[in-house]
């Protein structure tokens, strides 16, 4: 019975471990990447072959993303360009890579 005490509380400690890489019910990990690429920068919205499609949302976004005129250069500040962009991405409704928020503050993850 102590055997399996320890294995739960060794169960237990990894599991934090885990959740700096991935936040859990999340698609966005903890470093605001997504597919291993960031989630700040510039951006340009397209209508096909975008590297992410999003989906607008209320609420329990993946992503709360604020639009910048200049320096888009941490979690979730997105600076909208028509050329050059860091990424691209398309609007839809349903079966998104991540959901974000629209916020005029406190961008980044939720």
């Amino acid at each position: 019975m102590k055997r399996l005490g320890a294995l739960v509380a060794i169960g237990l400690c990894a599991t934090p471990a885990a959740a700096d890489t991935v936040r859990l019910g999340s698609k966005v990990s903890a470093e605001c990447t997504f597919e291993g690429k960031k989630l700040y920068g510039r951006v340009k919205v397209v209508d096909a072959f975008a590297d992410f499609e999003v989906r607008v949302v209320d609420a329990f976004p993946d992503l709360r993303v604020m639009t910048v005129d200049a320096f888009p250069d941490s979690c979730g500040r997105w600076q909208m360009v028509d050329a050059f962009p860091d990424f691209t991405i398309k609007y839809v409704d349903a079966f998104s890579d991540f959901d974000i928020k629209r916020v005029d503050a406190f961008a980044g993850l939720p």
